[in-house]
């Protein structure tokens, strides 16, 4: 399952990347095709420093300030019902196995007394 969702996780960062990187070409045609630069066109994707020093990106024309958005998932302490799931029957699964192994452990320490 781990190996299916990570091929599926590689998969689709390809084809975003791809699909970047072609949408950055077909821009570079229209200008070549043009002729000329004009400012109205925008790159599909750019990453640049602002006149404070922090990065900003550009997606298709909208602008992200990235360390902003960082501070903000940071700050976001969102509460996920399958993370808390997997937590809660891992502790459940350790208190049963360590149980079982020193019951098994007395059993085996009754029989060689």
């Amino acid at each position: 399952m781990i190996k299916f969702m990570l091929k599926c996780f590689v998969l689709c960062s390809v084809l975003l990347f791809g699909v970047l990187f072609g949408m950055q070409q077909a821009n570079h045609g229209l200008v070549k095709m043009k002729g000329y630069e004009d400012p109205k066109l925008s790159s599909a994707f750019e990453v640049k420093n602002d006149a404070s020093g922090e990065l900003e990106a550009s997606v298709l024309g909208n602008t992200h300030n990235l360390e902003e958005k960082q501070q903000k998932l940071e700050d976001m302490e969102a509460f996920n019902f399958f993370s808390q799931l997997g937590k809660t029957f891992a502790s459940f699964a350790s208190a049963v196995i360590t149980g079982l192994i020193s019951f098994l452990a007395s059993m085996v320490e009754s029989l060689f007394q």
